[in-house]
């Protein structure tokens, strides 16, 4: 049996595909997206959170630290994350949940007794799973036995995806999803490697893979200012999902901050935290340009 890393296992999600949904968060991810909302899913290696509004600054992690990686004052909490081990003392000693372990190694099995809670759920909504992450084309087998097991039991799967992975491990994947959400970070190969770290070749080549597989796929776009939501930029994009995916819906996802603060909890700054939202014209114009294109498409709240 397949085990893999997991940051969270989120319940009653409606966000991740139809229905309510148990979204799997796995670990490690390739693209380094500066507007990232989960940045502790970037690193594939379980990390040390910490919540500062949490925090009584009691010392009681401090003193417990083998590594002498804590240091507290009446008004500091600072991890030394060269010498921080992630042992867990640490949050074992912690009486206010400030500080946590994200990344946790866990089975097939051990996942499926999570999702099987919530089956009477998805019978009723037509829900069901997601794995999300991270990027499970950095996880595919794992993902697989994840995807294999939900359709044994007639649950519903949802593969969400950046597309940068093998084509070996998209098909691996494929092979018991239900649904793919397939992001698109940008249309000009620069431009996408500038952004992202990764070629935007391997991407569109999954892109096509999935679009001729035979289960449906929902394109989703994040719309970020200053980075890829010009008309230029869009009107590229749809480009893209016309000749590559002509089946597809879109989802535009607009910039949001819901991630900003978390970037302090794994000890990383927030680089875009002066950067504005997108007007409601914007949103509507960059949904006008795949109207354009013949493409359906929805702009996400």
């Amino acid at each position: 049996m397949q085990t893999g890393t997991v940051f969270n296992i989120q319940r009653y999600s409606i966000d991740d595909g139809p229905g309510i949904r148990t979204t799997v968060f796995v670990k490690g991810c390739p693209l380094v997206c500066p507007w990232c909302s989960n940045p502790e899913s970037q690193s594939a290696e379980p990390q040390l959170q910490y919540r500062v509004t949490a925090c009584a600054h009691c010392g009681a992690c401090a003193a417990a630290c083998p590594s002498g990686a804590i240091t507290v004052t009446a008004d500091s909490h600072t991890i030394d994350r060269a010498r921080c081990t992630v042992c867990g003392v640490c949050v074992r000693a912690c009486e206010y949940d400030a500080l946590k372990i994200s990344g946790e190694e866990m089975s097939v099995d051990k996942v499926w007794k999570t999702v099987r809670k919530d089956t009477d759920y998805y019978e009723t909504s037509g829900g069901g799973v997601t794995c999300s992450g991270g990027e499970i084309l950095a996880q595919p087998e794992f993902v697989r036995e994840i995807f294999e097991k939900c359709r044994e039991n007639g649950v519903h799967t949802c593969a969400d995806t950046s597309g940068y992975g093998t084509e070996e491990a998209m098909r691996r994947v494929l092979e018991f999803a239900d649904l793919v959400f397939f992001d698109i970070k940008h249309s000009d190969p620069a431009r996408h490697l500038a952004l992202t770290g990764v070629p935007l070749e391997t991407v569109l080549a999954n892109l096509r893979l999935c679009a001729g597989s035979g289960v449906p796929v929902v394109v989703r776009i994040p719309l970020i200012p200053e980075c890829n939501a010009d008309e230029a930029a869009v009107r590229g994009m749809a480009e893209i999902v016309r000749k590559c995916a002509p089946e597809a819906a879109v989802n535009l996802l607009p910039y949001h901050r819901y991630g900003a603060s978390k970037y302090a909890s794994v000890g990383r700054e927030y680089t875009l935290e002066a950067l504005r939202e997108l007007t409601e014209d914007e949103k509507s114009r960059a949904a006008d340009v795949f109207a354009e294109y013949g493409i359906k498409c929805e702009v996400s709240v």
